[in-house]
């Protein structure tokens, strides 16, 4: 990033963090979401305001490969938060990143599941 694209990150980033605070989001998820936004910005070496859908297609196609699935919906949800709380965009790109279903087996089954 040059000076001013980095001067533009730091005050969307600030208002980000003010934003968290008003919501009444908790350190834990503060912080979270805070991490979502400089990785982000680390990855692509930009402002995560210039992104586009395909951009974000691959920042989260690369995550899924290195990083846990609870890592992949933090990062999803805190740009999704940074969108519409700081850029004031609707999020049109939820579907970008879907986590898989997983099933899991009840503690006691019934005659009826068991035959």
């Amino acid at each position: 990033m040059d000076i001013h694209e980095q001067q533009r990150f730091d005050l969307l980033y600030e208002q980000h963090l003010t934003n968290l605070t008003l919501q009444g989001k908790r350190p834990a998820t503060i912080d979270a979401y805070s991490r979502a936004i400089r990785r982000i910005a680390a990855y692509f070496d930009c402002c995560p305001d210039t992104l586009t859908s395909d951009d974000l297609k691959r920042y989260f196609a690369d995550l899924i490969a290195s990083h846990s699935w609870s890592t992949v919906k933090l990062d999803r949800n805190g740009l999704q938060f940074f969108y519409f709380h700081v850029l004031n965009k609707s999020w049109q790109w939820l579907n970008i990143v879907k986590p898989p279903q997983v099933k899991h087996l009840p503690d006691i089954l019934t005659p009826c599941e068991v035959a």
